[in-house]
């Protein structure tokens, strides 16, 4: 029988251009964070097992915040950790080396806390909302790979995740008539402006992207064939990467799924959820998601405490 899905979150992230710990940092009435929210949701919608990746470095600050109210959740909480020396044999940390690896990476050291089963990738300091969660759980619960991994991701229009503070990194998808992802690109500087939406790769040359276009949020489905996937292709990433850009080259999620899909090794379904998306990129977007989500408890869709 296959194991039943687990959710992992990514939230080994240092919030550089945040300013501070942003997966810890409280939005909700009663000091949640975001990644309170999204357990919440995630059991509501079935999931049951929640791996999440943290940093040494952070450890004692999550576990006295996030990590103590989630003692108290009607879930399995299981701990991975990102450390920049979690490399294949004969590999080590280039000198100067500061970043994490990567999304990818983050995901590879969570493959024993995995343990097997299919998964869902989020962003602890992603608002997904609750529609998205139902979606994903009911993809993982059927998928199976075949010729092909079967795989799936929750795409957003690019217009409800932007932010007016800044720009922003999303990875672009294109898909093709029956909704199966063929291509995913990485687009690091994304910004808002009086006319719409638009990228730059060089700082200087800017291409609109319509409201509409759908976008990666790290809201990603895989079987546990992709963590062997990972794996394979990560020495060969590093061997690169200590070549062209050593101190800062990242092993993204997308960079593997569309490795994947170019050798026509794996299918991704192209999920979409009608909620907006909520994150604190910047601290001017906190209290974006304050608001939002004293209107969603408000609304009866959160307790005033969530975990009581």
């Amino acid at each position: 029988m296959t194991k039943k899905p687990v959710l992992v979150v990514m939230a080994a992230g240092m919030g550089s251009r945040y300013g501070g710990l942003k997966q810890i940092d409280p939005v909700g009435s009663c000091g949640e964070a975001i990644l309170d929210y999204s357990v919440y949701d995630a059991h509501e919608a079935g999931f049951d097992t929640v791996v999440i990746i943290i940093k040494e470095a952070i450890r004692k600050d999550f576990m006295e915040t996030v990590g103590a109210r989630l003692a108290k959740a009607p879930v399995e909480i299981r701990y991975a950790y990102q450390e920049l020396d979690k490399l294949p044999e004969g590999y080590t940390v280039p000198e100067g080396r500061t970043k994490p690896w990567g999304t990818s990476h983050a995901v590879l050291c969570a493959k024993d806390a995995i343990d097997g089963a299919p998964f869902a990738v989020i962003n602890a300091d992603d608002y997904y909302g609750k529609s998205a969660y139902k979606t994903m759980y009911e993809a993982l619960c059927k998928a199976q790979d075949g010729d092909k991994f079967d795989y799936c991701m929750v795409g957003y229009e690019i217009g409800k995740t932007v932010t007016e503070n800044g720009s922003v990194a999303r990875g672009v998808c294109y898909a093709d008539e029956n909704g199966f992802l063929t291509e995913v690109i990485e687009r690091t500087r994304i910004e808002k402006y009086e006319g719409g939406i638009h990228f730059t790769e060089d700082g200087e040359n800017w291409v609109d992207l319509p409201e509409d276009t759908i976008v990666s949020m790290n809201m990603w489905g895989f079987t546990p064939s992709f963590l062997e996937e990972i794996e394979r292709g990560f020495a060969a990433f590093l061997d690169n990467a200590f070549k062209t850009n050593p101190l800062k080259s990242e092993y993204f999620l997308p960079f593997v799924v569309q490795t994947l899909l170019s050798a026509d090794q794996a299918t991704v379904k192209v999920l979409t959820s009608a909620d907006k998306w909520y994150g604190v990129t910047y601290a001017a977007d906190k209290p974006v998601i304050v608001a939002a989500l004293r209107e969603k408890t408000a609304q009866g869709l959160y307790p005033d405490s969530l975990w009581g």
